[in-house]
């Protein structure tokens, strides 16, 4: 049997776990010396609410490799495989961890660490994917083929309504903080082989979403396309963003979720992001 694993940095609608059989290894979010855990006693709006008190960004991180041994001996019985999908190894040690599980219990099952080379929803979409396609009854060589192609093919682009959590992650300087707040700069991020990059700073949000909304067209063209939108509390601005994009797009299937908070922790409230790639004809058949 094929056992898909991914981490609570992966971000999805609510039911993708239990619809495609997805085994997530929790996050862990320590704030000094308490320490919650994503999903089960810390919510999206208490992390937003425990840095704007403590004015702190607080530290996330996996299981050690032992741990995650344990949670693939939970999650697997002997002989099965395991399709492990995580977060770009440039910007997180996680797949380093993961691989070092898998050399563990190599004798045990086989496990495919599998680097998606972004985040987000785009590693929940390539979830969705390999289900889908084990259900098929493709084999984990073809499934890995398939989710080579789309990471390949990705657009991942977030524009920033504050500079006060990059600041406060210390992803920017306190000058560059100050001069952004002072001109209402809003920056706009892209993924760029396997990292996300400042591709530039308007004067207005609005301005800001307009033109993460042409890149994402300008890249995807025509062709039909899976999208993801994601925000960070701010819902109402995603269902808009969604609505536009419709429009605006071929769009085969599309998504809002919450962005997780090892994103969000460095992006902040307020940040919207799209996740898109194409959807070949072919690859369906």
């Amino acid at each position: 049997m094929l056992r898909i694993v991914t981490d609570g940095a992966t971000d999805m609608p609510e039911g993708w776990q239990e619809e495609y059989q997805i085994n997530i290894l929790p996050l862990r979010v320590s704030f000094g010396e308490k320490i919650y855990t994503q999903g089960e006693n810390f919510s999206f709006m208490d992390f937003y609410n425990l840095v704007k008190q403590t004015r702190i960004i607080p530290k996330t991180s996996l299981p050690s490799p032992g741990q995650v041994v344990d949670f693939y001996r939970r999650i697997a019985q002997k002989g099965d495989t395991i399709l492990s999908m995580h977060v770009t190894g440039k910007l997180s040690g996680t797949l380093a961890t993961i691989q070092a599980a898998a050399q563990e219990l190599k004798e045990e099952y086989r496990i495919f660490p599998f680097d998606s080379g972004a985040g987000s929803a785009a590693v929940g979409f390539m979830c969705r994917e390999a289900r889908i396609l084990d259900r098929a009854g493709k084999t984990p060589e073809q499934i890995l083929k398939r989710l080579e192609r789309i990471r390949t093919r990705l657009t991942v682009i977030f524009t920033l309504d504050t500079l006060e959590f990059a600041h406060l992650s210390g992803r920017i300087n306190a000058f560059q903080n100050a001069l952004s707040s002072l001109l209402k700069v809003k920056p706009i991020v892209i993924l760029k082989d396997g990292l996300l990059e400042m591709a530039d700073r308007v004067r207005t949000r609005q301005k800001a979403l307009e033109q993460v909304l042409e890149t994402v067209r300008q890249r995807v063209g025509n062709r039909p396309a899976n999208i993801a939108i994601v925000h960070a509390a701010d819902p109402q601005a995603a269902q808009q963003m969604l609505e536009r994009i419709r429009n605006l797009l071929n769009v085969k299937e599309s998504i809002i979720t919450d962005l997780s908070i090892p994103v969000a922790a460095n992006l902040g409230p307020g940040t919207i992001g799209i996740v898109a790639y194409p959807v070949d004809e072919e690859e369906e058949e």
